[in-house]
């Protein structure tokens, strides 16, 4: 019976996977090893050998720009998606704010309404924010030769945000109503209560001075009072809110985490009236009536006369001068 053969696969393929193992062991200590001679032998290892494996890379360097590009597709698709769907929300609202504006036009033409033509403003975009600790402002590229002047109000697309204070020729400062050193006049609606929104420094400004506090709600809508001249009347500031302490608080109406582009309003002051006496003047003589005489003041009854002595002779009469023909009648003089 013929013997068979001895296998030496087995053995052999058992060796082989040892020395790799024990090969790649090595690899790794010797990688780890934190030595200067050894951090010059791995970086001439990788300048001898890695850069002949790059054409083994390349397959997969294409294919992971492949795959990045795929989910840089994907992500500009939803992206576009995204802002087809903003489209028509947006559409919605175009046709929405056109009608309100056709009822508002129609309604201030039933009312009469004389809106104020110096009332308009200049946009500019906000180039840095200097908001610390102690400060809260921010700076806009408009400027003098714009036609800014100091101290117009700044408005974002709803609400106030605050005045300029410190201008140039192409540049402009805005300190903001959130700033410490802001106090503006406001009015509280419905109730009508005057009151002073103070800055301190924080998201929501401080209602103080509120002469009847009990007529103020969170949630009533505040709006400059235009006491001062400082700020035009009737912008909207925000609306009432009850803060933790107590105190009344101001959540403004202005995104002033996204302060980006706002509208300095050329806002004149109004004209005062120096003559106050022209404002009612006296009427005409001519429309107060036919002209009377004055009646005699009444005569009080202490003064009334005691006896005959003292009584005031009567006028003399005399008579009208008779026709031709007729006898003169002699004068009658009173008794």
């Amino acid at each position: 019976m013929a013997q068979k053969g001895y296998d030496f696969s087995t053995p052999l393929r058992r060796v082989m996977i040892a020395v790799l193992g024990l090969a790649l062991l090595a690899l790794f200590l010797f990688w780890r090893i934190d030595s200067p001679r050894a951090e010059a032998m791995r970086a001439e290892f990788i300048d001898r050998f890695v850069p002949r494996f790059e054409w083994a890379m390349a397959p997969v360097t294409r294919i992971s720009r492949m795959a990045t590009s795929l989910q840089s597709y994907a992500r500009i698709y939803e992206q576009n998606q995204e802002l087809r769907r903003e489209l028509q929300r947006m559409h919605a609202w175009k046709e929405a704010a056109v009608q309100l504006e056709e009822q508002n036009a129609k309604l201030l033409a039933q009312n009469n309404v004389r809106l104020d033509p110096a009332l308009t403003s200049v946009s500019g975009m906000v180039m840095a924010d200097s908001g610390t600790a102690f400060r809260q402002s921010v700076l806009l590229n408009v400027g003098a030769r714009d036609g800014v002047l100091d101290g117009w109000a700044v408005m974002d697309g709803l609400g106030l945000v605050g005045r300029i204070s410190g201008l140039g020729q192409q540049t402009s400062r805005v300190i903001l109503l959130t700033d410490p050193s802001s106090r503006i006049p406001v009015t509280i609606q419905p109730s009508g209560e005057n009151a002073l929104l103070v800055g301190d420094n924080t998201a929501l400004p401080l209602l103080d001075f509120i002469e009847r506090p009990e007529n103020v709600r969170a949630g009533d809508r505040i709006i400059s009072s235009g006491d001062g001249g400082v700020f035009p009347p009737g912008l909207l500031v925000g609306q009432a809110a009850l803060a933790t302490d107590g105190r009344m608080r101001t959540r403004m109406a202005a995104d002033y985490g996204r302060l980006e582009f706002l509208r300095v309003l050329r806002s004149h002051p109004a004209e005062r009236v120096a003559d106050t006496g022209a404002l009612i003047l006296p009427p005409p003589e001519g429309l107060i009536g036919p002209q009377r005489p004055a009646a005699p003041p009444p005569r009080p009854e202490h003064d009334a006369p005691q006896s005959a002595d003292e009584t005031a002779p009567l006028p003399e009469i005399t008579a009208p001068a008779p026709d031709a023909g007729e006898p003169a009648q002699p004068p009658v003089s009173g008794t």
